[in-house]
């Protein structure tokens, strides 16, 4: 017995060393975070990847350092992880080195939103780059730098998040509005703007918003006009003769310049729809003005943007001069093309008065005016990425974390997996734990068996003419088993064999009836009713080799169906969230989803090991049951032989 414990000893030991070693092989197989960390006391950090290739944006023009609002939501953050005003968040460069400047427009925990601004420098065109966001810092301190997120040309940037007080200038400037807005909830961009064409936000005269004749200048801002109003202003900047009206004219956008020669407009291209949020966008260099609507090409003007210094309107327009006249349109200006865009260019028109305009009715978002043209690149990103299909030129990657050995995708994948996941994989694995002790102890114990079997039968093999020779009462006493032919060890061994269980009730049905008579033979009546009684005996055995089998049954069978039940409802679960967040991309929805096949996996786990054991069991069973019938029919036999013809005194004798 003490070397069949010791080679189980062994075999355990080698199956763990094989274990450890197929632990350690698997996972090499998980991605590993890499070698540089900007800075070890953040734990986590994410690859935020744009894409201006033609594969996502298809920005072929020129970029250069852009502001990049990182939209931040449940489906790609883990908020419970950063700190509560997300103060702990930093933007480093691709080179894993350079920090980023940046600033937060809007941080609720709560609800699982954020909206942040990076300062994102040489941004290539018609390429993929990226940057990282590193978060999990419960020490660091807030370093919110708005002024360092924009350029030094950039004189004015509202995000109109204020509640009672004028719109402040995020830029290096300063430069606030004079006046209080409406706040518009639910914007694009967070918070906006909402004007009703009366109330008109004034901007200040300050120098650093003041335009020089012919300087460069580019304005940009979200518009989503409420009904298609004639001649409505939704900028305007007026010195005398000189101004610039910016604003949209049944519901097609346009930009006036009016100097002392007269007032010259774009032509109007294909008007935008009522109650529908589109990028507008302005650039004014070398003689000509351009128009964007959705970082495309709108219309064009060939004018320079006159000396300006007064202060600029939001909303409406002031009034023209008296001596002014209304605006006309070029006599030779061009037809708008066939696809509803203004021709490249309209020609100056004769001096001419300009009228006031109606105020813009809508909601307006994310002001930026610089003191720079813009490229056509810059405006385009502006448009793409700031707009409704932020997942066209942005994409977030999966968190990576430090000073944990559960790092990469797998990490990902399990710390997404929901409550209700959890539950059934904790189910899942009391069923694996179940199924794996039922296959220890039947495998054992049918071991056991077939050690057992095996020395009954040399012994049973021997006797010549007395069947009740091996017996010695009942099989779970302490007395010496098979008399002195076996010692101790081998006695215990042998006890422990169905066959001899089996056997012991035979011994016990002749005894029983050579028990009252030295000359009883067995007719056939008693051989009969014998064999019943080792029948009776066989069918408890059985149900002894199979105890603890239907554990096995309902792992393999229940286990997938409980895991497939965890993965449906983890889906639900995603697509809800997604539904409700509003950002449907495949870095927001495949977190979740793989979380959900956890459960499947965990199914699988469950059911495949159970199977192998089953039908290993199932197998070493049918040999078990089958060595118990042939031993039926072998003692039958024997009784027969022994029994049927001689008188019980011979036995008797032979036995003394």
């Amino acid at each position: 017995m003490s070397m069949g414990v010791s080679s189980l000893r062994r075999r355990m030991k080698n199956a763990a060393a094989g274990l450890a070693l197929g632990f350690a092989a698997a996972m090499t197989l998980f991605p590993s975070t890499a070698n540089a960390w900007w800075n070890d006391e953040w734990q986590l950090r994410k690859k935020i990847n744009i894409d201006a290739s033609a594969t996502g944006a298809n920005i072929t023009d020129p970029i250069g350092t852009v502001p990049v609002l990182v939209r931040l939501h449940s489906g790609n953050f883990r908020f419970s992880l950063a700190k509560d005003d997300g103060s702990d968040l930093r933007f480093v460069a691709t080179d894993d080195k350079t920090p980023l400047k940046h600033h937060v427009e809007k941080w609720d925990s709560l609800l699982g939103e954020a909206l942040v601004w990076v300062s994102v420098p040489n941004v290539a065109p018609g390429a993929k780059s990226d940057f990282w966001i590193y978060y999990g810092n419960k020490k660091a301190a807030a370093i919110n730098d708005s002024k360092g997120t924009y350029d030094a040309d950039t004189a004015l940037v509202y995000h109109f998040n204020e509640r009672g007080t004028p719109a402040i200038d995020a830029s290096v400037w300063a430069n606030n509005a004079q006046s209080v807005g409406q706040p518009a909830d639910g914007s694009l961009i967070g918070t906006g703007l909402r004007l009703d064409g009366r109330n008109i936000v004034t901007l200040p005269a300050s120098p650093s918003l003041g335009m020089a004749d012919s300087a460069p200048f580019t304005f940009s801002t979200w518009i989503k006009p409420a009904a298609a109003v004639p001649n409505s202003a939704l900028f305007s900047r007026r010195d005398g003769a000189n101004g610039v009206v910016i604003g949209l004219d049944n519901g097609s956008p346009f930009v006036e310049v009016s100097n002392a020669a007269g007032t010259q407009r774009s032509g109007a291209g294909a008007p935008v729809a009522a109650n529908s949020w589109n990028h507008l966008a302005v650039v004014a260099a070398s003689g000509t003005v351009t128009v964007y609507l959705n970082g495309a090409p709108y219309a064009t003007l060939n004018a320079s943007l006159p000396a300006l210094t007064g202060v600029a309107r939001l909303g409406g327009d002031a009034p023209p001069p008296a001596a002014a006249a209304p605006a006309a349109p070029a006599a030779d200006a061009a037809a708008p093309a066939a696809d509803g865009t203004a021709p490249a260019a309209e020609a100056a028109v004769a001096p001419v008065a300009a009228a006031a305009m109606a105020g813009f009715v809508g909601d307006i978002d994310e002001l930026q005016i610089s003191k720079i043209a813009r490229s056509p690149g810059f405006i385009k990103f502006a448009a793409v990425e700031q707009g409704t299909e932020p997942a066209k030129l942005i994409a977030f990657s999966n968190d990576e974390e430090t000073a944990s050995w559960m790092s990469g995708h797998f990490a990902i994948i399990l710390k997404a997996v929901t409550i209700d996941g959890w539950i059934v994989i904790a189910l899942l694995m009391v069923m694996a734990v179940a199924s794996w002790i039922v296959t220890w102890d039947r495998v054992s114990y049918m071991k056991r068996q077939a050690k057992a079997n095996d020395r009954f039968m040399k012994s049973f093999r021997q006797l010549a003419d007395n069947l009740t020779a091996l017996d010695r009462g009942e099989a779970d006493e302490n007395a010496a088993v098979l008399g002195s032919k076996l010692d101790e060890e081998e006695a215990q061994v042998v006890r422990a064999s169905s066959l001899y269980r089996i056997y012991h009730v035979g011994a016990e049905q002749i005894s029983h009836r050579f028990a009252n008579s030295d000359m009883i033979r067995l007719n056939g009546a008693s051989i009969s009713a014998i064999r019943a009684a080792l029948d009776s005996m066989f069918v408890k055995e059985s149900q002894r080799l199979n105890k603890l089998m239907v554990v096995l049954t309902i792992s393999i069978s229940g286990g997938p169906f409980l895991g497939l039940l965890g993965t449906v409802v983890g889906v639900m679960i995603t697509f809800a969230a997604i539904a409700e967040s509003g950002d449907v991309n495949v870095n927001a929805i495949a977190p979740g989803i793989a979380a959900a096949l956890v459960a499947t996996i965990a199914g699988l786990f469950v059911a495949i090991p159970a199977l192998f054991a089953y039908n290993y069991l199932v197998t070493r069973i049918g040999e078990l049951t089958s060595d118990m019938q042939v031993f039926i029919d072998e003692f039958v036999t024997k009784m027969a032989e022994f029994y049927a013809n001689e008188p019980v005194a011979d036995h008797r004798q032979a036995a003394e």
